[in-house]
């Protein structure tokens, strides 16, 4: 059976590298070897009996690029696998999106330039004398790359995590120039995380809702997202991943139930997700977003262990509690800004 019109499509997304200079395109090498991965996840295994063994595993793997299976045919095994399950598409196009964002994240690592003297320097006159100045500048500098590399995590996990659990239970993402969802009064579109045309239903995801301040209208503009909503022809729906309680959770609850909506939160959020997206992409949640947090939440250690940092041109090495990281370095230096501007990349989802 040769690959359908849709399926090619798939395959042609998830080999595309977009116009972000740290993505890195996916071959028929790796390709091959997130196909070995869904086989085993589905337990299908058996009818593969190219991959002499079970594949790497997907996350404990040192170095990301060694994740491929070389000499066999990517689209072949591509076609049985969709044959043999009939929903392992989406599973391999969410794992593949998985796998992109992670050589992305680490090429960030590899590349992120050390910042320049004319953007921490004013910041020194809040420490100024605490310690000596060559002292004061490294940890102005070392404060500032962990600070852009954080911030580039939450841009990447932010392009990330919305439209793979919304391609999970059935959905897309919607811009506002493309959304469904009009602004009631201006008839303009607004940004959704999930749209479920098949039951009418419009998603807001959220990994937790904070108590910290934001400004009056953003606030007020997430109020409004359940009425929009339902004056659009969709039922609204809140899913908060985090259970912690506090008023503006219990605010924005209360507006989606007064708009006929549901709200998930916490592991009532997860099993809705499972429930939504059927056993085969349940299975994948299960596996590549709710157990890694899981695991994360429940190894938290009580207290912060001893965290060393160096770096030279060729390697930065991290050391805490005991284990170390390595990420060898190889900054480019167009890469490097001399003002806090958002990576050109930044604007590109998945």
């Amino acid at each position: 059976m040769a690959l359908s019109k849709v399926h090619q499509a798939l395959v042609a997304k998830v080999k595309a590298v977009g116009n972000s200079e740290m993505a890195i395109p996916l071959d028929d090498g790796v390709c091959t070897y997130l196909v070995g991965i869904v086989a085993h996840d589905l337990g299908l295994s058996a009818r593969f009996p190219e991959f002499a063994q079970d594949p790497p595993p997907f996350f404990g793997t040192p170095v990301l690029q060694d994740l491929r299976f070389e000499g066999l045919d990517f689209l072949d095994l591509f076609e049985r696998l969709i044959e043999l399950k009939k929903d392992a598409d989406s599973y391999f196009f969410c794992l593949a999106t998985l796998h992109k964002a992670r050589l992305k994240y680490e090429r960030i690592l590899q590349a992120q330039p050390i910042p320049t003297i004319d953007q921490v320097g004013p910041r020194s006159l809040l420490q100024f004398g605490s310690l000596s100045p060559g002292a004061l500048a490294s940890f102005l500098f070392w404060r500032k790359w962990i600070f852009d590399i954080d911030n580039r995590a939450g841009q990447e996990t932010g392009y990330l995590f919305e439209p793979i659990i919304a391609n999970a239970i059935g959905g897309v993402p919607a811009s506002a120039k493309r959304s469904p969802v009009k602004r009631r009064g201006t008839g303009s579109g607004r940004q959704v995380d999930c749209v479920r045309e098949i039951d009418k239903r419009a998603y807001e995801i959220k990994i937790r809702v904070t108590i910290a301040a934001s400004g009056q209208g953003r606030w007020q503009e997430e109020l409004d997202f359940p009425e929009d909503c339902r004056a659009s022809g969709y039922k609204p729906m809140l899913l908060v991943l985090d259970p912690t309680e506090n008023p503006k959770l219990t605010e924005l609850r209360r507006v989606f139930l007064e708009a006929d909506g549901e709200c998930h939160v916490g592991q009532g959020a997860w099993d809705h997700l499972e429930q939504m997206a059927g056993e085969t992409m349940a299975n994948f949640i299960s596996r590549y977003v709710h157990h890694p947090i899981q695991e994360l939440l429940t190894n938290a250690p009580p207290d912060l262990p001893e965290i060393r940092f160096s770096m030279s041109e060729d390697v930065l090495t991290v050391d805490v509690g005991g284990e170390r990281l390595l990420v060898q370095r190889s900054v480019q230096p167009e890469l490097a800004t001399d003002e806090d501007a958002i990576p050109d990349d930044a604007s590109e989802g998945v």
